[in-house]
């Protein structure tokens, strides 16, 4: 054979990602049947590399290779025929080679032929008598060897290989991972190393400005370079789009690897074409063979990688802590879609305004609580921030609304004349209905506009300051008093400030809490009740706690307070309490108002 073709043979060798692989159950299910067939002990999938036949399945044999020099494979590989050797010991070509010295006589081997032509090695079959084969058993041994040539060419054309980069993919991985767990004691611990190319948005802003084919390049030429880094003695495997994965050295120890991993990613990210536009991390999920599932390392290890993005280093180490916290917000979310549905788990409490001047209750703000089932209390700090970010908050407002309205309403027949505030999620401004929604719950309950504050966000009008300043407009001049929440927490430009059209601004409690001691914040809050007066704003301070800080905020000037020196947020039929026992409670008509004040809560609609 030229050299020439011998190049070209290891080739297509290499690219099939077959030596120095694990044991699959796959190859060693046809390398069982050869040895029953011919009755002998030892079988083999032999494949011929540059100086060493290597076996990817053995039965009877203990070592992985032999030299290539004068073995019989090579000699099926080379010519494409079978060969049978009926005494090693009598043929003049073998009598010296390392299976004589062995013991071993006898040898049959039928070529393993890719669709190209060519002989990648052998399917064979050794005994340690001398003996002759059959014309049954030769075709036998062929037929095995085309089964064996046949899962080759599955795995690397049906579901194994990625067409792109031509490593292997995510179904490989985990097939892979089970062999090793199988061949390696069980417990063996291992790390895994997930390189993530690209975030999504990074991967968006790419593929819409330079096309898909971009991308394309950026994965061929990073695989290559993850494959130079790590070398050929370990496996690379492509997983997602922009996402490879291999496992470190055996023995490897997490930190003294991660700071190699670090340096070694900072240099290739230096050296990409695409370094300016792309973020490549690591996530590093340590393992134990046999004990963690394929699918779970690489859940742990996307993980990890999702973390390194906040990581000076960008690579990040699986941390259970993490995991467990990332688990409890999927398993939130998962639940809150039903609970919209269900009866019982969400309710809303109420949290009295006292108006400074007259030192009475004005109105009250609706805040949403929920029960889980299993789980018990949750947090709306909690579940809120994630349900923001998905579809379900458009049902989510509307339960709230819908709930607060019922309430309003129940109020105001019992004689009660209170404004309600209720929260609204930055998304919320951008459904082009949302302001009719509202103003036809307001209608069909007969409620005054002006009885319903909407609160929101800076950062929410910002996200979108135009289509929300719309929505703002449409509301406000409707009669609907809106309020800016949080103020002081976000980031705003005063020339939007001043065109939104709001009513109030809700000094955040974390300016409000310290105010006693802190005379930093007394400054800060100072200042901001001055510019939102001067800006025609009705000024509210959250988080008032104690006798200090409300003579502070009456002496700066505030309008309102809220907070635990008045009242905790309340249950309906506590609320109504409240306003017939505190000091603070609102002036009404003399309703019973605890017989009248909770109303059934509503389901989502």
């Amino acid at each position: 054979m030229s050299a020439l073709s011998e190049e070209a043979r290891l080739d297509a060798l290499y690219q099939l990602n077959l030596l120095d692989t694990d044991p699959s159950e796959s190859f060693d299910r046809i390398t069982r049947m050869a040895a029953q067939l011919f009755g002998l002990p030892v079988a083999a999938v032999s494949l011929t590399d540059r100086d060493r036949q290597w076996f990817k399945s053995r039965v009877g044999v203990s070592h992985t290779s032999i030299p290539r020099d004068r073995a019989p494979c090579a000699q099926v590989a080379e010519t494409l025929t079978v060969v049978v050797i009926p005494d090693l010991l009598a043929d003049p070509c073998y009598r010296d080679s390392h299976l004589a010295q062995t013991g071993v006589r006898f040898y049959a081997g039928a070529p393993l032929v890719t669709n190209d032509g060519f002989g990648l090695g052998a399917m064979c079959v050794l005994g340690l008598e001398p003996r002759q084969a059959s014309a049954s058993e030769l075709a036998a041994l062929t037929d095995l060897g085309a089964m064996v040539m046949a899962q080759i060419e599955l795995q690397h054309a049906l579901g194994r290989v990625d067409p792109l980069s031509r490593l292997p993919n995510r179904t490989q991985f985990v097939e892979d991972l089970e062999d090793l767990a199988r061949d390696q004691p069980e417990g063996d611990p291992r790390l895994a190393v997930l390189v993530d190319l690209a975030n999504p948005e990074q991967l968006s802003n790419s593929t819409r400005v330079m096309g898909s084919s971009y991308l394309d390049d950026m994965v061929r030429d990073m695989s290559r370079s993850i494959r130079m880094a790590i070398g050929p003695s370990r496996k690379l495997y492509h997983v997602e789009a922009t996402q490879f994965i291999f496992l470190a050295p055996k023995h490897a120890e997490v930190r003294d690897y991660t700071a190699r991993l670090a340096k070694r990613l900072s240099e290739m990210q230096q050296s990409s074409s695409s370094r300016f536009v792309t973020t490549t991390v690591a996530g590093v999920a340590p393992f134990r063979l046999g004990e963690t599932k394929p699918l779970d390392v690489l859940r742990t290890a996307h993980g990890a990688a999702q973390d390194a993005r906040r990581s000076e280093t960008k690579v990040g180490i699986y941390s259970a802590s993490q995991d467990t916290a990332h688990h409890r917000r999927f398993t939130l979310l998962n639940d809150f879609g039903l609970t919209l549905e269900a009866a019982g788990q969400l309710r809303l409490v109420y949290q009295p305004r006292i108006d400074l001047v007259s030192r009475t209750c004005v109105g009250a703000e609706a805040l949403l609580r929920w029960r889980h089932p299993s789980l018990g209390e949750i947090s709306p700090g909690e579940f809120m921030p994630i349900v923001e970010q998905t579809s379900m908050v458009r049902a989510a407002t509307a339960w709230v609304l819908d709930a607060a309205l019922e309430q309003l309403l129940a109020w105001h027949e019992a004689g009660l004349d209170l404004q309600l505030s209720v929260n609204v999620a930055a998304s919320n401004l951008l459904e082009r209905d949302f302001a009719h929604r509202v103003l036809h719950g307001l209608a069909k309950r007969s409620l005054a506009a002006s009885s319903l504050e909407l609160e929101i966000t800076e950062t929410g009008v910002m996200e979108d300051a135009g289509q929300a300043l719309a929505l703002l407009e449409e509301l406000a001049d409707a009669g609907v008093r809106l309020a800016i929440d949080d103020f002081g927490t976000g980031y705003s430009s005063l020339s939007y400030l001043q065109r939104i059209p709001t009513h109030v601004v809700k000094i955040d409690q974390s300016f409000v809490r310290d105010l006693a001691t802190d005379e930093r914040q007394r400054s800060l809050t100072s200042a901001m009740i001055s510019l939102s007066h001067n800006l025609g704003y009705r000024v509210v301070a959250e988080g008032v706690e104690n006798t200090e800080v409300l003579s502070w905020i009456e002496d700066a000037g505030c309008d309102e307070a809220q907070g635990y020196f008045f009242a905790r947020p309340m249950a309906p039929s506590d609320f109504a309490a409240w306003c017939v026992s505190s000091p603070y409670g609102p002036r009404t008509s003399g309703t019973d108002l605890a017989r009248r004040f909770a109303p059934s809560v509503p389901h989502a609609r």
